[in-house]
């Protein structure tokens, strides 16, 4: 079948790998005690804290055990602040944590601290593909808000009306078919009608066994720069989705 569909993770294949790593965790790892602690009231955040506490009673990690021995001094939500800035130095994609950096992050677009660096070739291939009436969508582990604040206020500008599709981890985990199968599912296409740019092999092999023709992107300063048995890409303007096959 012919792609009409693009399917895009984010870090390492639209953003730099850096300003994830290097600017977004640290700045919501610094901020999370008195985001916790001014918006404990809201019910979102109590649910999502929720998670979080069953999260950690679940955790068998030494770290985590330790920190519940710790026995903080902080009181409320804020308690939960240790446990989630080890996840974030940990690098773990736990949906709640998720939600909340992307709640955090919001703050920081609006007042101009942050604003997402796009890859050179990004902004001018995605305008051309929606142009060429390819349906664009995003699958991230970061949360749907969160990818939507990062093209909402990149060094392009605005991009969210070039994607009609967002996905998170909610959807289900990257590293498994029954994912990419779902999401095939909700765009109302065939998994073989998408294409799936991700530099994360796992990921790729996923997608592929659901059907979906892949690329590796191949980014500088990406941490793994191995495509395996996947054809590469580096420059999106040289992309013509329509003549990628299987």
């Amino acid at each position: 079948m012919t792609i009409t569909h693009l399917l895009l993770d984010i870090e390492g294949t639209t953003c730099p790998v850096s300003f994830v790593a290097d600017v977004l965790f640290p700045y919501a790892r610094a901020a999370i005690p008195d985001f916790l602690i001014s918006q404990a009231q809201d019910p979102e955040i109590q649910e999502l804290a929720q998670e979080v506490e069953s999260a950690w009673l679940k955790d068998t990690a030494d770290e985590a055990v330790a920190l519940r021995q710790d026995g903080s001094q902080l009181q409320g939500l804020a308690r939960l602040a240790p446990y989630l800035q080890l996840l974030i130095d940990c690098d773990v994609k736990l949906t709640a944590l998720k939600d909340l950096q992307g709640r955090i992050w919001r703050a920081g677009y609006a007042n101009g601290a942050l604003v997402a660096p796009l890859f050179s070739d990004v902004a001018e291939s995605l305008q051309r593909w929606h142009q060429e009436g390819f349906t664009l969508a995003v699958y991230s582990s970061g949360s749907v808000p969160a990818q939507q604040l990062l093209y909402g206020h990149s060094t392009a500008g605005d991009l969210r009306p070039l994607f009609s599709h967002w996905f998170d981890t909610r959807i289900g985990i990257k590293q498994e078919q029954a994912s990419y199968i779902t999401i095939a599912k909700q765009m109302k296409v065939e998994t073989t009608e998408v294409l799936f740019i991700s530099d994360a092999l796992s990921e790729l092999e996923a997608a592929s066994s659901a059907g979906m023709a892949v690329l590796f992107s191949d980014r500088e300063g990406n941490p793994g720069r191995n495509n395996g048995r996947f054809e590469r890409i580096d420059d999106y303007r040289r992309l013509n989705p329509a003549h990628v096959t299987q």
